[in-house]
């Protein structure tokens, strides 16, 4: 049967449920044993890799163009008449293999999780699940239709990144309120799609048997290792480890800067990223590191060559077999990310580059992620490859640290030792400033769904939003900017898209800091322990997955405050250097 399944995604892009059923079919109906076991499990690979991939390169196209309506009609189709039928048969297939009572060789973890998620599905959220893709389609095209007129050309609100580094203060602020006003202009589109996301969101979590989403959504998302009350811990470790840290660098740059308050745009002016830092307070021409995105993708190369060749082989294969699109355009989805494809065994990366440090530290970012696609490849079935986001982030966070030191033109990167030190100042404060902005969306995401009535009331979110700023986000002065202070939430796309998803970046950014404290010590040896743990894929548990990296999978305030003190460390040896 399973032979004549063809071998390439594009080949079933416009498939029909029914032309997949035959085969889901033959393994449902297959007698399941000890010495079949394997066979089967590879016959399901095939056929959940190709719809997988099917479903990566409908979605990508999505973004790469979001006003190619075909493109739109292709995914939200397979989204609605496709995807359902596909979930069912590999529910069936599931239960199949769980009421089997085989654990094959590497399957414990997957074997978990299938046991959660066969608990826990219900055919009647299969509409509900392609409404929320539905509705975050239609958030992508709010804010990737978002323009503005800048001195005198229409430019998509990420072209604008480039006037967060202008030293012209007074241009800075016209930059940071046109991009804003621009986000209050579609208020309440974003305010009537939120509540209808709140609605699909609470039902499916009383179809299966939940009167919270909470809960219901921890078990989706796969959190076996930790609790939400301890994310509530990790936001009170972050209040006590990290926003002293935060306000003495805020309280640093308003010094540098010699002004009487330190104003958002001061730190930049991109409305969906307000944590980090890009204005050089010395006043100096931001930098660009590169001319074309030809070139950034040949430097960028080099350096993943010094961090590890292996590591730098993968990054050549993607340049040669064009699995990057980097550059930034009018009606492309703003953001970036890494997709992959499961049949080629193959990543992709998608970003928006326009000429900053920023998207250096993007591309090393989205590689940590394509190099996962990579090293755990060779598992041999899709369900191994279910990495737990927590960890998927440490490779991704820890690229940017472990590539750091390559930065410099003597190793083939972007810089001098002084722009170098700068742009490596600049990651690192990010780090520092980021932890607060993350407890922010995650505590925001806690009080909506343990508030949910309360949620669907835009004001009250508003306000809520407001409360935890304050808490978390101090040494900024937002006087006179209360209705772009409030509405921060809906800035955040994980918010409305992806709900839960940001504590992983917390996490995530913890271990990789404790990556990079190997790599201090031991360089090759840190690159091998990350190889090894990026190998592993979905077949162990996340404090096995950090173990194996040579981190700690931690929430507590001291491994917070160690990892701030290498960092504020790390920044005073740095600052000596430009």
């Amino acid at each position: 049967m399973f032979e004549s399944l063809p071998k390439s995604a594009q080949q079933v892009q416009d498939w029909s449920a029914e032309q997949y059923q035959p085969y889901f079919q033959d393994l449902i109906d297959r007698p399941l044993n000890a010495d079949n076991v394997s066979a089967w499990l590879a016959d399901w690979t095939r056929i959940a890799e190709l719809a997988g991939e099917v479903f990566s390169r409908l979605n990508l196209a999505t973004s790469q163009d979001t006003t190619d309506e075909d493109a739109e009609k292709r995914f939200l189709a397979f989204s609605e008449h496709v995807l359902p039928a596909l979930q069912v048969a590999d529910q069936e297939l599931k239960e199949k293999l769980l009421a089997s009572g085989l654990q094959p060789d590497g399957f414990e973890i997957p074997l978990r999780n299938m046991r959660v998620e066969a608990e826990i599905f219900r055919e009647a959220n299969l509409p509900l699940m392609v409404e929320e893709r539905k509705l975050g389609v239609q958030f992508d095209k709010i804010t990737g239709g978002m323009t503005v007129n800048w001195k005198g050309e229409e430019k998509p609100l990420p072209a604008l990144q480039t006037e967060g580094q202008n030293p012209d203060r007074a241009e800075r602020e016209k930059a940071w309120r046109a991009a804003h006003q621009r986000f209050l202009a579609d208020r309440e589109r974003i305010n009537e799609l939120w509540g209808k996301f709140l609605d699909v969101r609470l039902q499916m979590a009383r179809n299966a048997g939940y009167d919270s989403y909470i809960p219901f959504r921890w078990k989706q998302m796969g959190r076996f290792d930790y609790t939400p009350e301890d994310c509530l811990s990790f936001h009170r470790a972050i209040e006590e480890a990290v926003v002293p840290a935060a306000e003495r660098l805020y309280e640093r740059r308003r010094q540098q800067l010699g002004v009487s308050t330190l104003r958002p745009w001061d730190l930049n002016v991109d409305p969906t990223h307000p944590s980090s830092i890009v204005l050089d307070p010395l006043g100096r021409e931001p930098l660009h590191p590169y001319q074309s995105v030809e070139e950034m993708e040949r430097t960028t190369e080099a350096i993943f060559q010094h961090v590890d060749p292996a590591l730098g082989g993968y990054f050549t294969t993607m340049r040669r077999e064009g699995l990057l699109d980097l550059g930034s355009r009018k009606n492309k989805a703003p953001g970036g990310f890494c997709t992959s494809f499961p049949v080629q065994k193959r990543p992709f990366i998608f970003m928006n580059a326009v000429g900053l440090h920023d998207d250096v530290q993007t591309l090393l970012h989205e590689a940590g992620h394509a190099f996962h696609v990579f090293e755990s490849a060779p598992l041999p079935y899709a369900q191994q490859h279910d990495t737990p986001i927590e960890f998927a982030e440490v490779a991704s966070m820890g690229m940017e640290l472990l590539a750091a030191p390559y930065l410099t033109q003597n190793y083939g990167g972007y810089y001098n030792e002084t722009d170098a030190a700068r742009a490596r100042i600049e990651h690192l404060e990010g780090m520092i400033t980021f932890w607060p902005y993350m407890a922010v969306v995650d505590a925001f995401q806690h009080w909506v769904y343990n508030n949910i009535a309360a949620a669907h009331d835009p004001a009250a979110c508003d306000a809520k939003w407001a409360e935890l700023w304050g808490r978390f986000m101090r040494g900024m002065d937002w006087s006179g900017l209360d209705e772009e202070l409030r509405t921060g939430w809906h800035r955040k796309l994980h918010i409305h898209q992806i709900p839960f998803y940001y504590v992983e970046y917390g996490l995530a950014q913890l271990g990789a800091a404790q990556v990079w404290r190997g790599s201090l010590e031991d360089q090759a040896g840190a690159v091998a322990r990350y190889r090894k743990a990026l190998a592993l894929g979905g077949v162990a548990a996340l404090p096995r997955l950090y173990e194996t990296a040579g981190a700690r999978f931690a929430f507590d305030t001291a491994t917070l405050r160690s990892a701030v003190d290498l960092i504020e460390a790390t920044i005073e040896r740095l600052s000596a250097v430009h």
